[in-house]
């Protein structure tokens, strides 16, 4: 992992259509094709979701990148559901293209819940040590036959180097904006902090809309795409996204990560929140205020 790899060119994303989506599922599934299919109100960025009458979903690659994780999906999604303490998605069938729709895609049972929020946690220990068990179980899955940091899960696993043209680039374009000297230190100490252990599971996109509640508590972990082997330290970017300040530390205790890992997973967690702040440069909105308070919590010291 010594290589930095080409992230290539950004993914050509094709729309997909509740109609098309209903196509697909009559000519390859006939049994379900009486099911209504409606577009989910969070239709996702990866994976176009459409829910498939109430117990089932779908979703529908956007781009041929994107399309990579089918395959490894519905290999592995249900080898490690059998060791998760909180319930994943478990695929019920794998189409084909069709219909004007040019990857594989899947069919998924429905998991009851609503995404993730800061403000929706109901009890922030209690969180931080259910997402903690959840990765420590994770972490214990054999990981040796595991897929690899690739383009199918865009290197997540791999060095954080992989991103450093991105932070950098937004950094830079927040300049004035945000303390530069303060970022260029975190991000430098990030990728100082060589992982050198062996090869374990990550979830690889845990954001908050992965995180499923019922009643205020974590009920489920969902979009395994860019799940693999290699450095798990992506996985704790979401101390600084969604964990209170005693939820982070409990998080980090009960998983028992030690300082090198810690300044990786901030690292990741300020490649993204960087870019999501120069994204929305001069917005007032929902997301943008929240990318900023995201931001200050990343370059705070919290320990």
């Amino acid at each position: 992992m010594n290589d930095v790899p080409d992230l290539g060119p950004v993914p050509r994303r094709v729309a997909v259509t509740a109609i098309q989506a209903s196509r697909l599922v009559a000519e390859q599934f006939p049994q379900w094709a009486a099911l209504p299919v409606t577009a989910a109100e969070n239709g996702g960025w990866d994976n176009r979701t459409f829910r498939l009458g109430d117990s089932m979903v779908l979703r529908l690659p956007s781009a041929a990148e994107y399309a990579l994780a089918v395959e490894k999906e519905h290999h592995w999604l249900p080898r490690l559901a059998t060791a998760l303490p909180l319930p994943v998605p478990i695929p019920l069938a794998k189409g084909r293209p069709g219909a004007g729709y040019p990857f594989a895609w899947s069919v998924y049972g429905w998991i009851e819940g609503t995404p993730a929020t800061f403000e929706s946690v109901v009890d922030p220990i209690r969180f931080a040590e259910g997402l903690a068990d959840f990765l420590a179980a994770l972490r214990g899955v054999d990981a040796s036959d595991g897929p690899q940091p690739g383009t199918h899960n865009w290197f997540r696993g791999a060095t954080l180097r992989t991103y450093e043209a991105e932070a950098l680039g937004a950094l830079d374009a927040l300049r004035g904006h945000v303390d530069v000297v303060r970022a260029h230190a975190v991000w430098t100490r990030a990728v100082e902090a060589r992982w050198d252990g062996p090869d374990v599971w990550f979830h690889g996109d845990l954001a908050r809309g992965n995180l499923l509640l019922r009643h205020g508590r974590l009920c489920a972990v969902i979009d395994f795409g860019t799940c693999g082997v290699g450095d798990p330290a992506c996985d704790l970017a979401i101390a600084w996204t969604l964990l209170t300040a005693e939820g982070c530390e409990r998080f980090r205790e009960r998983l028992g990560v030690d300082d090198a890992a810690w300044a990786r997973g901030r690292g990741w967690a300020l490649w993204k929140t960087l870019v999501s702040c120069a994204g929305s440069l001069g917005e007032d909105g929902a997301d943008a205020r929240d990318a900023r308070r995201v931001l200050a919590g990343v370059l705070a010291d919290r320990g």
